[in-house]
């Protein structure tokens, strides 16, 4: 309900087909301001949600008398709401300092989409290493301290499941916990890959398609791993399943 991860797909491919059938590959100054300003938002956004289901499922396992109380509809609401505050926080603080660089010589952007490293090559003036620095050590603390929060609840989780006396009842808490913590790790896997692995000058194809595939492919991901939590969705799964064999069969 809270992921908003497709939005990523929406943002960025319809620009990216739109290239692949046309001749001329182009994008406006402040299209591509807008389009990494929604970029940044969402895909901070994003991990601030999770951050907060991370808290939800702490409080529903190790709190589950107080759940009602802590993840009331007015504080989900609060949580939910701060989220897309601290995403466009996020967005504005990297795309104004991207774009107020004086950017000068070519105008190609090697990437299917305004991203920051490609952007940065085309800039020049004294300030571009520290802007681009400063952008780094503000995305990557911000992200890093989403994830650490994360691993703090599971670690509350882990220890309060391993209390549980009964198997059962130890399965049934982890499976409450399976779809967000592999959204987790797809999102953050995907994204360690991107951003903190070493740059070299011959990573440039190799970030375009990693970008390709964590901007188009993984966003169809997170609905299909919520979805499949879903009993009515696993019951129509089973019957379409039981009747292609029926039909088969006769």
């Amino acid at each position: 309900m809270w992921v908003n991860f497709p939005l990523f797909t929406i943002l960025s491919s319809p620009k990216s087909m739109t290239d692949l059938l046309s001749t001329l590959h182009s994008i406006a100054f402040l299209a591509c301001a807008s389009q990494m300003f929604f970029s940044f938002t969402f895909g901070f956004t994003h991990s601030f949600l999770l951050t907060v289901m991370g808290y939800d499922r702490y409080v529903a396992i190790c709190h589950p008398l107080r759940y009602n109380v802590l993840m009331s509809p007015g504080g989900c609401a609060c949580l939910v709401a701060w989220s897309w505050v601290g995403g466009s926080l996020m967005g504005t603080l990297v795309t104004t300092a991207i774009f107020n660089l004086t950017f000068c010589g070519p105008n190609e952007i090697h990437h299917f989409a305004c991203h920051v490293p490609p952007l940065l090559k085309l800039a020049c003036g004294e300030n571009v290493l520290v802007v681009a620095r400063g952008v780094g050590m503000v995305c990557i603390t911000a992200l890093l301290g989403c994830f650490l929060l994360i691993l703090l609840s599971y670690a509350f989780i882990v220890a309060a499941i391993l209390k549980i006396p009964s198997a059962e009842g130890r399965q049934k808490a982890f499976s409450t916990c399976a779809s967000h913590l592999t959204v987790v790790i797809v999102h953050y896997g995907f994204a360690s890959v991107i951003y903190l692995k070493p740059k070299g000058p011959k990573s440039l194809e190799g970030d375009t398609l990693m970008g390709i595939t964590y901007t188009v492919l993984t966003p169809f991901l997170s609905p299909i791993i919520f979805s499949l939590r879903n009993k009515e969705l696993k019951n129509a799964m089973k019957k379409a399943f039981l009747s292609k064999l029926y039909a088969e069969k006769i």
